[in-house]
């Protein structure tokens, strides 16, 4: 059996706290200590910079020891799709230039930047704009007050990512109750399998 692929833990606005799904997952990896994870580290996590938090997902895919698996949450979606949209580009002989590589990225619960929850502090972020061909998964809330689920299907299909619709969850958060939420490892470990 193949050994898990190293995750790169991309978080929303102001980090994800310790019982955040995110943190948990990333706790029991290194508890484990046997399956690589890294955190993203920006240095503008409350008042949050794209430039900045692309920077940080370029040097935690490039501190794995073979191509990640992004695992994404609210803002951190956002971040995610901005830096695969930087990460291949023309060049001037008109070929693509590919940055950073990872594996795949497992988007959950993405905001709308043009919804009235987005945080303000949050403007530069926008909405996905460019196709990807980086195998990618959208985890969408039906009742998420940042993002409706119809916007957020709309994301997933500029990027050509697959879509996964998981009921009625919220934000997919602390605050939805979700804990530790085992059902979405499991939609990740799947997720992986594929790739």
């Amino acid at each position: 059996m193949r050994r898990p692929r190293p995750w790169v833990i991309v978080p929303g606005i102001w980090n994800s706290g310790p019982d955040h799904w995110q943190s948990r997952w990333q706790a029991e990896r290194e508890t484990a200590g046997t399956d690589q994870v890294v955190r993203i580290g920006p240095a503008s996590w409350s008042d949050p910079d794209p430039a900045d938090w692309s920077a940080a997902i370029s040097r935690a895919v490039a501190s794995c020891d073979e191509p990640p698996v992004l695992v994404a949450h609210s803002l951190g979606v956002l971040a995610v799709a901005s830096w695969l949209r930087e990460a291949a580009h023309p060049s001037v002989e008109g070929e693509t230039t590919v940055g950073p590589s990872a594996a795949g990225a497992f988007l959950v619960a993405p905001p709308d930047p043009a919804g009235p929850g987005f945080p303000a502090a949050a403007a530069g972020f926008a909405a996905p704009d460019t196709r990807t061909s980086l195998p990618t998964r959208m985890v969408v809330s039906d009742d998420d007050p940042y993002c409706s689920a119809d916007r957020a299907i709309g994301f997933a299909r500029t990027l050509g990512s697959s879509v996964l619709r998981v009921g009625a969850l919220g934000h997919v958060n602390v605050d939805s109750g979700v804990g530790a939420w085992a059902a979405g490892r499991a939609l990740l470990e799947e997720f992986e399998r594929g790739l």
